[in-house]
């Protein structure tokens, strides 16, 4: 058997930025489990995953009899289950056993209790109640689950194109300054302009490496600490936001406070607990929790424009600068060079 300690299960597996449910309500029951069952078991990610989902499924059983007890027990298996989520990763990474069909299961098998306690919750309420509003209400849930992942994707997805553009001009700008340099006999430099463009190109990464969703971050503590700079037109605008967001990143808690997964947590276990004492309450708390991830949402939004405009200034500057050192070159060395990096597409 294995000899994991807690401190390596916190430097293995710990993300380098989560949310704060995971953090403070998580993390500290899920690293000790993790340990226990990664030394003490043959317990698999898969197995895991399939067992989250099982509690999450007993939960939408117990969310369907609506009454107090069972919103209760419903709302604790629901934790449970996520806390077992937590764990298949962190048991993937302690392991080194992850793979692209268990990430796959696990971010399919999500959707599926969230449809499932969605159905189950609203359901039960509309059972007790006749009141269709409940309908209407597991429709908004999945809704707004389905494109809050879709939207995290997609702006993962773009910006790690954008990024990719990036360093490919940068390496394309460096290349040829040598390349123009020694062909006119001097010693190699500093492109010029480089200062100017280096701190865009900063910038726009450190927006572009900030993943909008805990799910799809990969960098963990041991892995690296180092946090990325933001946006630089986002704090120009919002000097205090570094501030807060620093003390956060100290505690591994990411900006981002009502995400997914705050969601989640609001719709199916802040909901039903606080209806198991006042009943009626379940619409109430799943639309303030859907006007905050909503409210972050947006801003992640507006974040990710002000990058798109940074990435869009610092590739036309680098291609200006490619442009000076492809005329400098001898014809016979131009060829391959004629297109702009990032003009395709």
């Amino acid at each position: 058997m294995a000899n994991f300690t807690l401190e390596d299960v916190r430097q293995r597996t710990y993300k380098a930025r989560d949310a704060w449910w995971t953090v403070l309500l998580v993390d500290p029951l899920a690293s000790r489990l993790v340990k226990i069952t990664a030394n003490r078991t043959r317990v698999t990610p898969n197995q895991l995953t399939v067992g989250a989902l099982v509690l999450g499924l007993a939960a939408g059983a117990c969310f369907t009899v609506a009454s107090w007890p069972w919103l209760l027990a419903g709302a604790l298996l629901y934790h449970l289950s996520f806390t077992l989520d937590c764990m298949d990763g962190k048991i993937a990474r302690l392991k080194g056993t992850g793979s692209v069909f268990g990430a796959w299961l696990d971010y399919i098998f999500d959707r599926v209790r969230v449809l499932a306690c969605a159905i189950a919750l609203m359901g039960g309420q509309y059972a007790a109640t006749h009141n269709v509003a409940y309908v209407w209400t597991a429709v908004a849930v999945v809704f707004l689950d389905m494109l809050r992942y879709m939207d995290a994707l997609e702006i993962y997805k773009v910006r790690s194109q954008m990024r990719a553009t990036l360093t490919e001009a940068r390496e394309e700008a460096g290349a040829l300054e040598l390349a123009a340099r020694r062909a006119a006999g001097e010693r190699p430099g500093a492109v010029p302009g480089t200062a100017e463009v280096g701190a865009d190109l900063r910038s726009a990464e450190g927006a572009l490496g900030e993943d909008p969703e805990a799910d799809m971050e990969n960098r963990v503590v041991g892995d690296d600490a180092a946090a990325k700079m933001l946006q630089q037109g986002f704090e120009q605008r919002f000097g205090w936001y570094a501030r807060i967001r620093d003390v956060l990143m100290a505690g591994r808690i990411r900006p981002h406070l009502i995400s997914g997964i705050e969601f989640q947590m609001g719709v199916f276990i802040v909901a039903p607990l606080v209806a198991a004492a006042v009943p009626g309450a379940v619409i109430p708390v799943v639309v303030l929790s859907a006007l905050g991830m909503l409210a972050f949402e947006l801003v992640i939004i507006y974040k990710f424009w002000l990058a798109s405009r940074d990435y869009s200034r610092s590739l036309a500057k680098l291609n200006t600068t490619i442009e000076e050192y492809r005329r400098q070159l001898p014809a016979s060395e131009r060829r391959a060079t004629e297109a702009p990096v990032g003009s395709a597409g």
